[in-house]
């Protein structure tokens, strides 16, 4: 068992039971605030433990890094010393904040320094991504996708159960949780229309995805094993990748998506390591046929993380709208990363690979307001009595996730945007 990981420990610092970051958890994050310029953060309760302060006290002179690589905007730096680099500052931190340790408790100097309330910074996008993947991994939603806009009865493509299905999409529209996102313009053709217009998008959507993040690179023409692909992976975090349905219905053939989905994608702050994962790893949905060798891989590689998301209207209470799991995933991260290099495509430190909308197979727990509201024809009533078959203006999603076992709950926050109106 990793150390940092042990269902006993207990922290000097006060922290609900109900807390997405318990000492188990540690996620890392960059934050700053009015008087401290960006830098690396760890979660813990409600509060941000500053990695550079302790870095600067020579909290981690055990450890073969240069502290000056906690104080960075992102945390690339910091992800490229590498996972027994990570995992050592990781447990590090762990033992700093235990019950029985007063390194930091014990100096209100430091303590005052390097502890700060989680309200009272400000958090920043985590990675600098350079590249971005969209996967299209649910069985169930592209199921409902395909059932809505092509024959019900073979609403799988046939190439879907051999190969996980992905694009590249614009990585500079990534944004992080609690930025506005502003309902986009493009080209639009309603079928009983001669000739497209353009506009505001009347059909914006959400998805509720995870994203993995990579952490090692490869060199131009190497690929990756599925077996291999753990060692390649920092950590997740929540994804949720804005869609514009009727930009995306007239543009999509015969290359795929474009500004219906290139206008914003919105991250959670903290990235979530597999390491603190590790505890809800389960099976993954038995794949007939056989995949080809290049993506084989047996044992546990899905992941059992609850998944919420919420519409909240301006000034009202927030909607459950849907309950999903990521370990419902067809197509788990491991063969996703093992597809995506197997052409030779090298992969980079801090790119970012999203897994396609995440639905189950009750109306519940579907991952988008196309499914939930069956491409517009089932609206959603709110508890202020309104009715939603696609987002509005002012609506705020917010998207929520957590493992919980044997009374530990590792969460990843939030991820949260609001709609603004079109220019």
């Amino acid at each position: 068992m990793l150390r940092a990981n042990d269902p006993t420990l207990h922290s000097w610092i006060e922290i609900s039971p109900t807390s997405d970051f318990p000492i188990q958890n540690l996620p890392f994050g960059i934050f700053q605030t009015h008087t401290k310029t960006p830098r690396v953060g760890v979660a813990i309760g409600d509060y941000v433990l500053d990695l550079c302060v302790l870095g600067q006290y020579n909290m981690f002179e055990l450890i073969d890094i240069d502290p000056t690589v906690f104080n960075r905007p992102f945390l690339n730096d910091f992800i490229a010393q590498g996972k027994p680099i990570w995992r050592a500052v990781r447990n590090r931190v762990s033992d700093l904040l235990r019950n029985n340790n007063d390194e930091i408790c014990g100096n209100p100097e430091l303590m005052e320094k390097c502890l700060l309330k989680m309200s009272e910074v400000q958090m920043l996008m985590p990675v600098k991504v350079g590249n971005y993947t969209d996967f299209y991994s649910s069985i169930e939603h592209a199921t409902n996708v395909g059932t809505m806009f092509r024959d019900p009865k073979n609403a799988l493509l046939p190439n879907w159960k051999h190969i996980p299905i992905g694009y590249h999409g614009r990585a500079s529209s990534i944004v992080v949780s609690g930025t506005p996102v502003r309902r986009p313009n493009g080209q639009t053709k309603a079928p009983d229309e001669p000739a497209p217009a353009f506009g505001p998008t009347r059909l914006l959507d959400f998805e509720l995805e995870v994203a993995f993040i990579t952490g090692r690179e490869t060199n131009h023409g190497e690929s990756i094993l599925p077996e291999e692909a753990e060692d390649y992976i920092f950590g997740l975090v929540l994804f949720n990748d804005w869609s514009a349905r009727d930009i995306q219905t007239w543009e999509y053939v015969p290359l795929g998506p474009f500004l219906a989905k290139s206008f914003a994608s919105s991250v959670s702050p903290w990235v979530v390591t597999l390491d603190a994962l590790k505890p809800f790893r389960v099976k993954g949905p038995e794949q007939d046929p056989k995949p080809l060798p290049y993506l084989q891989l047996a044992g546990e590689h899905n992941y059992d993380i609850h998944l919420e998301v919420f519409i909240q209207p301006e000034d009202g209470a927030e909607n459950l709208v849907s309950r999903s799991n990521y370990k419902y995933m067809y197509w788990n991260m491991h063969q996703q990363l093992a597809h995506q290099s197997s052409n030779g495509c090298n992969i980079q430190i801090g790119d970012m690979y999203a897994s396609g909308t995440i639905s189950g197979s009750e109306k519940g727990s579907y991952g988008s307001m196309l499914e939930l509201t069956w491409r517009g024809t089932q609206a959603l009533v709110l508890s202020d009595g309104t009715e939603r078959k696609f987002l509005h203006d002012a609506d705020t999603v917010i998207m929520r996730g957590y493992g919980e076992r044997n009374g530990i709950r590792i969460g990843f926050g939030e991820v949260s945007g609001k709609v603004l109106p079109a220019l």
